[in-house]
């Protein structure tokens, strides 16, 4: 093997060690540019609904949270969205700890668990089961 070959493999292998090993996700990764990675933008109760196959019925139409009734084929359940993840995250501390959740950016969804299962793959989210705080959706695999 010429010496050309040798440094692209090693530089090649040295990415992917550097790659693995970091720890951090996808958040580590800058795009090619140098720029920051785009965050996608939080959907709304209405974009929520309209990924799953429902009209919200909306019942709380405030500036920091909107909450939305919601009825499909599956079953019944609610939209909510926040202004910011912190006001997501205090109000799934106050949120009754038996109801699961289905948990994005910004949103959650809260219904019976048979409920949350058959929405989980078209909204992309994660279940919480009994601790809000803690994801019950398994890591993607490594």
């Amino acid at each position: 093997m010429t010496t050309f070959p040798r440094l692209a493999a090693f530089a090649l292998l040295a990415g992917l060690v550097a790659g693995c090993s970091s720890g951090g996700g996808w958040n580590d990764y800058v795009a090619a540019d140098g720029a920051e990675p785009a965050t996608p933008k939080p959907m709304t109760v209405e974009q929520i609904s309209e990924k799953v196959g429902c009209k919200p019925k909306m019942q709380v139409e405030a500036e920091d949270v909107r909450t939305a009734f919601c009825k499909t084929d599956a079953g019944e359940f609610f939209v909510n969205t926040f202004k910011t993840e912190k006001l997501k995250d205090a109000w799934m501390n106050e949120a009754p700890e038996y109801n699961p959740h289905l948990v994005g950016p910004k949103w959650t969804v809260l219904g019976p668990l048979k409920v949350l299962e058959v929405l989980k793959g078209p909204l992309n989210g994660d279940l919480h089961l009994t601790d809000h705080r803690v994801s019950q959706t398994p890591p993607p695999p490594q």
